[in-house]
């Protein structure tokens, strides 16, 4: 049966799972910090205040999680062995490293030798990789030593969080404002760093980000 406190307890084991805390998963997930502090789960007169579905459907994006897995979760049965931490191991490659030659191909998938493996509890496909964030570049999104996965074949919107390589040798994170066949235009996530037009023949490959460790 689907109850208030079953409902609280799978949010709190879903940070878990993802090696988060209540107030980090909010914050992935764009929510504020505050949004699931067991403060916020009774209204000030005592009555159950339930998530919305909104915030339950941003917090499965963020984390990579499916809604069966979620589901289990409610069901309790995350936390007795049915439902177990998926880890996945990953190429895992420093952002000055990727801007190198012989580690990726021509559409961006992991190639040659020197990727170091990472074990992440996050579902990753075969052609998942990790790039490691070096700097501040991209504050105040991600910081010094946080861990992006990238997926070369995932499907691109606007909006979306991705990793750009030109043929230059740069890479950068950033998000995609707009993209047409001859340029591709990209929004900083740090207001320091300007944002850039891109001609599509300077650009190497372009894939999504689809998991960040914060």
């Amino acid at each position: 049966m689907l109850s208030h406190d079953r409902v609280w307890a799978a949010i709190d084991a879903l940070a878990e799972r993802y090696s988060l805390s209540a107030s980090g998963l909010a914050r992935r997930a764009g929510l504020d910090s505050t949004a699931f502090n067991k403060s916020k789960r009774l209204s000030s007169d005592g009555r159950p205040r339930w998530p919305s579905t909104e915030s339950l459907a941003k917090i499965i994006e963020a984390t990579g999680a499916s809604l069966d897995e979620f589901a289990g979760l409610v069901e309790g049965r995350g936390n007795s062995g049915a439902l177990p931490v998926q880890k996945s191991s990953v190429p895992l490659l420093g952002f000055a490293q990727a801007g190198a030659g012989g580690f990726f191909d021509d559409a961006g998938f992991p190639a040659g030798q020197g990727w170091d493996l990472i074990e992440l509890p996050a579902r990753a496909t075969e052609t998942s990789y990790a790039l490691k964030v070096q700097g501040d570049s991209m504050l105040p999104l991600y910081r010094n030593g946080d861990v992006l996965i990238v997926e070369p074949g995932a499907i691109i919107r606007k909006g979306d969080r991705v990793v750009v390589k030109t043929n230059a040798g740069e890479v950068m994170a950033k998000v995609l404002d707009r993209q047409t066949p001859k340029s591709i235009a990209l929004v900083s996530l740090n207001p320091d760093h300007p944002d850039r037009d891109i001609l599509m023949r300077d650009v190497e490959w372009v894939a999504r980000i689809v998991w960040a460790s914060q």
